[in-house]
C-alpha cells in the first residue's frame, strides 16, 4: 500500500498529540520525511477522518491591532504566570510557568500545592545557576509577584519587573497562549493521582514542546531550533546588545510606558 508508512506516522502523531491540528502534524511529518508534500499528507489525513472541527469565531467589534513586542535577544524578557488544576482526589495544585518571549521557549514549570513569593525566589535561584537570568520579568499583578521577598530579590539581582495593566491580559499574550497549550496538552488530557505524575508528564512535554513542536510564529521551527539559528547567525550582536534594556530601566525609563508603546495583542498561533 503506497501510503502505509504515512498512515502509520500520522496515527502515531495523533495518538501522542490529539489536540494538535493538521498543520502541526504536517510540519512534524515533513521534518521526518521532506518528500511528503502537504497535499499528500492532507489527502491521507482527511481520508482517515481526523479533521478537527474549528470553533466558530465570535463576532466582536473592530479593534485596532497593535503588534506584541518581541524581544530581539534570548533571555531579554521572560513572561511568568500561574495555572491551576486538581488531582483525582480533588486536591488543588498550581503550576508556575516561565516563558522566554524571544523564542517562546518554556524555561521552567514548577508544580506544587503552594507557590508563594519565597518559592518563586527559590525557582529563580535555581534558574540563575542553571540558565542565567533575564533582563526583564513580565507578570500580572498577582500577590505572589507583588510580595516584598520576590521584588527585592529581582532588584538585588539586576532584573527589572514589569507589571501589565490590571485586566489587560493581552499585554502578556505569549504566556497566556502558552498556558492554553499547556492546559490542553497536559492538564486536561489526563486525570493525575499524584503531583509526581504531573511533574513527570510536564517534564516530557516540555522537551517535546521546546525541541520538536513547530511554531507558526517561528517560521515552523521549534524554540530550540530558533534559538540555535539566532546564535549561529548573530553571535557578535549578542555581546553588543545585552544589557540595553536593563540599562534603559536603571536610568529612569518607565516600564509601564514601555508596555504601553510596545505591547499589544498577537492572536497568531505559537
Amino acid at each position: 500500500m503506497r501510503d502505509a508508512e504515512l498512515i502509520t506516522q500520522i496515527t502515531r502523531y495523533v495518538e501522542a498529540h490529539p489536540s494538535r491540528g493538521f498543520w502541526k502534524c504536517s510540519d512534524h511529518l515533513r521534518k521526518q520525511q521532506p518528500a511528503w508534500n502537504p497535499k499528500r499528507i492532507y489527502r491521507v489525513y482527511k481520508a482517515m477522518k481526523l479533521n478537527l472541527r474549528r470553533a466558530a469565531k465570535r463576532r466582536l467589534p473592530k479593534r485596532e491591532r497593535v503588534p506584541l513586542y518581541v524581544p530581539r535577544l534570548p533571555d531579554m524578557v521572560w513572561s511568568v504566570d500561574f495555572t491551576s488544576d486538581a488531582l483525582a482526589c480533588g486536591r488543588r495544585f498550581r503550576t508556575f510557568n516561565v516563558l522566554d518571549d524571544f523564542n517562546r521557549e518554556a524555561v521552567h514549570i514548577e508544580v506544587d500545592t503552594s507557590l508563594n513569593s519565597q518559592r518563586l525566589v527559590r525557582v529563580f535561584e535555581q534558574l540563575k545557576r542553571t540558565h542565567g537570568l533575564p533582563q526583564v520579568v513580565r507578570s500580572d499583578n498577582g500577590p505572589e509577584f507583588l510580595g516584598e521577598v520576590f521584588t527585592s530579590w529581582l532588584k538585588a539581582n539586576g532584573v527589572a519587573l514589569q507589571y501589565i495593566q490590571p485586566g489587560k491580559h493581552n499585554q502578556n499574550a505569549f504566556i497566556e497562549r502558552f498556558n492554553r497549550t499547556f492546559r490542553e496538552e497536559v492538564l486536561d488530557r489526563n486525570l493525575y493521582a499524584r503531583l509526581d505524575d504531573v511533574r513527570e508528564a510536564t517534564y516530557w512535554w516540555m522537551i517535546n514542546y521546546n525541541e520538536e513542536r513547530p511554531h507558526d510564529s517561528l517560521g515552523g521551527m521549534s524554540p530550540v531550533e530558533y534559538r540555535n539559528q539566532y546564535v549561529e547567525g548573530s553571535t557578535s550582536e549578542v555581546s553588543t546588545c545585552r544589557g540595553s534594556l536593563r540599562n534603559w530601566s536603571e536610568t529612569g525609563g518607565s516600564l509601564h510606558s514601555f508596555a504601553d508603546q510596545n505591547i499589544g495583542f498577537d492572536d497568531g498561533t505559537h
